[in-house]
């Protein structure tokens, strides 16, 4: 027994205790798949990451990094306990992982839930930093959406705990049919609304998808950003700042606008 503890301290701890695995950047991308989005807008959500990790542009982006690798995991989440890891942590360090990661997301099924909640999305997200042993320089939650949070608790109150942890939490508000009630829950200047309630942390920005068209450039563009810690220039998205001068102020979006309106339409009191 003693020889057997001996080797066994010399050969050093078990593999379940080692230390995490550095990497530049834990990236969690959640994927709104509520019914508010068609079946087409949400193939063609799921085509649009595929098709940016696949960009030869993604990698060049992770590989320069200080240590050249990232871990990633991809989510769909829906209302307030509806959230499903479709790709656990995965550590990206070579095309070849990048590639085998995008060709096992295209193939998986996509969800179709009910509701919206931005914060069970967000807290869920949070709640994945640190479990499977990857230890990221940056951490960073990529939410996507086409409304606002009806669901659970405050986005706002979601998006200030994550902050409060180190994590940044980057947007990407689906706007296919602006100044359009389309659905009950539609909201006009949904950037604004995410750029005012849900993203957040240093560097944080939005970059809205305006068109069907869009979704690969634009999640092709906040990925290339997120990795290489940039945050986009004013015509490619909406960076969170604060002006030093300022004659008029600009109102602040109703962060409980989704909310209000759930409970006008269960009230019998939504009239379009």
């Amino acid at each position: 027994m003693v020889a057997l503890l001996a080797a066994v301290m010399a050969i050093g701890v078990a593999p379940s205790s080692r230390a995490d695995e550095a990497v530049d950047l834990e990236l969690v991308l959640a994927v709104d798949v509520s019914w508010s989005m068609d079946l087409d807008e949400q193939q063609l959500q799921r085509e649009g990451y595929v098709s940016a990790l696949r960009d030869p542009e993604v990698w060049k982006a992770i590989s320069s990094g200080g240590m050249g690798r990232i871990s990633l995991m991809y989510v769909e989440w829906a209302g307030q306990l509806i959230q499903q890891i479709v790709m656990p942590w995965t550590l990206i360090d070579s095309p070849d992982a990048l590639e085998a990661f995008a060709a096992r997301l295209e193939r998986m099924p996509i969800s179709r839930e009910r509701m919206t909640s931005l914060s069970g999305a967000i807290d869920f997200a949070a709640r994945q930093f640190g479990t499977q042993g990857f230890k990221g320089k940056r951490r960073v939650i990529d939410v996507s959406g086409d409304g606002p949070n009806n669901s659970g608790g405050p986005a706002e109150v979601s998006r200030d705990r994550a902050v409060a942890e180190g994590i940044v939490i980057n947007g990407l508000p689906i706007i296919l049919k602006p100044n359009q009630r389309s659905g009950f829950f539609d909201i006009n200047n949904l950037d604004k609304y995410y750029t005012d309630c849900v993203i957040g942390g240093f560097g944080s920005f939005v970059i809205p998808v305006r068109a069907k068209s869009e979704f690969g450039p634009a999640i092709r563009r906040k990925l290339i950003l997120e990795i290489a810690n940039l945050s986009p220039m004013p015509e490619e998205g909406e960076p969170r700042f604060i002006r030093t001068q300022m004659s008029v102020p600009e109102e602040r979006s109703d962060c409980m606008i989704g909310e209000r309106l759930w409970r006008m339409y269960i009230d019998g009191r939504f009239r379009e």
